[in-house]
């Protein structure tokens, strides 16, 4: 009898289910457009995320809140436009409690917008001009909900380090121990997420090689609020790019270098006398690889960045992962990924060297199952450990639920 009870919730919960793709399936055939015979083409597609996460205080990576569960929500609208063979245009706005989880009100943002053009089809060149994520390493092509096998970013695109881009250090010492006494949005990881900065970038293939390079109006490290042209002109811009090689259909090899100012305007009168923005940048070289084989993809990205710091000196990590996604049948499959980050160490003024910021190196593991096509679930542990420092171990547990359209 229970047996039977259970088929028929399990079987009423499938054809719910179905019912529920099939009407999305109508929505995204009546959000999409065409006219001119077909050489005008518009869509709009976009994402609900529901988001729980338990943490251990402080919270870990750019999470900001008070409490140790927290619920988050994200509505991502996406417009995808083509206009012949040679022009696209693209937007991304968000509805959410801002860029990253915090336990703040609501917020909508425009986060990307661009206008690409490719004279050739043959793919050799690409101008794309507007606000759109960098073009550096092998993450940022994932890192929407959907395509992302975990819930967070890697621990180099989240964890806040020592550097401050609204603040220059008093002293070393200062540099070193005021992530302790401060609110953690007042300093900035070695790349911000996917760094949606505004620029130009010129991009294209050739045979098995691939090329991208950008100019941006902030640095890779630079806050969400940098990234606008109406907050950040071009007056100290960041160069970066990419240069990756395909052997075969199963590798990708990348190299990827960028360097820029990394201050904000408001930083300017805490200076040395005489310096400016301009004098401080974040050097960043990094190297990334993936690999694809029937059910199994690796990826890995490995980063050097030197941070050029007033009143203190050059500072430097080495951050990298190695991420791993296996499909273990066709609706569900499983990754894990191991972080670390490595800091220099640098004198205190008072005659000993620490480092700038504590090392730090961190397990995820996660398991996706897809609903429909249109509907996913997400779960995921991780565990944080500093290595340098004494005791900020933190656990965190975290589920999202996803639907597209």
């Amino acid at each position: 009898m229970k047996l039977h009870a259970f088929s028929l919730c399990l079987f009423a919960c499938t054809a719910c289910a179905f019912d529920i793709d099939d009407a999305l399936d109508r929505l995204d055939n009546a959000l999409t457009i065409s006219a001119f015979q077909d050489n005008l083409r518009a869509r709009l597609s976009g994402t609900v995320d529901l988001e729980f996460y338990n943490f251990q205080q402080p919270p870990p990576g750019l999470i900001d809140s008070n409490i140790d569960n927290l619920f988050n929500y994200r509505l991502s609208l996406f417009v995808d436009a083509q206009f012949g063979s040679q022009f696209y245009f693209f937007a991304q706005t968000r509805l959410d409690r801002g860029f990253d989880p915090t336990d703040h009100g609501a917020d909508i943002r425009l986060d990307e917008y661009a206008l690409r053009v490719t004279p050739w089809t043959d793919g050799r060149f690409t101008f794309q001009l507007g606000q759109f994520a960098t073009v550096v390493g092998n993450w940022v092509p994932r890192h929407l909900s959907w395509e992302n096998p975990f819930i967070n970013a890697p621990l180099v695109y989240e964890s806040v380090t020592a550097i401050q881009d609204k603040y220059a250090p008093v002293s070393p010492a200062y540099f070193i121990y005021s992530p302790f006494f401060y609110p953690k949005y007042r300093f900035n990881p070695v790349i911000w997420g996917p760094s949606y900065a505004s620029g130009f970038s010129v991009s294209g293939r050739l045979d098995r090689f691939d090329y991208a390079v950008e100019m941006k109006n902030a640095s890779l490290s630079s806050r969400p609020e940098s990234w606008y042209i109406t907050e950040n002109d071009f007056e100290n811009p960041t160069f970066s790019g990419r240069v990756g090689f395909r052997p075969n259909e199963a590798w990708n090899l990348g190299f990827s270098a960028s360097e820029g100012p990394y201050f904000r305007r408001e930083a300017e009168p805490t200076l040395p006398a005489g310096d400016d923005i301009d004098d401080y940048r974040e050097f960043v070289l990094g190297q990334d690889a993936s690999f694809a084989w029937h059910h199994l993809q690796v990826w890995a990205e490995f980063y050097e960045a030197r941070f050029q710091v007033p009143n203190v000196g050059d500072v430097d990590t080495f951050a990298y992962y190695v991420e791993a996604k296996y499909k273990f049948a066709p609706q569900f499959f499983g990754a894990i990924r191991w972080n670390q980050q490595l800091f220099s160490t640098i004198s205190n003024g008072f005659g000993r060297n620490e480092h700038w910021s504590p090392d730090l190196e961190r397990i995820d593991i996660a398991a996706t199952y897809r609903l429909t096509t249109h509907a996913q679930v997400k779960l995921q542990y991780s565990f944080q450990h500093e290595t340098s420092a004494p005791g900020q171990d933190n656990h965190l547990l975290a589920t999202q639920f996803t639907v597209r359209f």
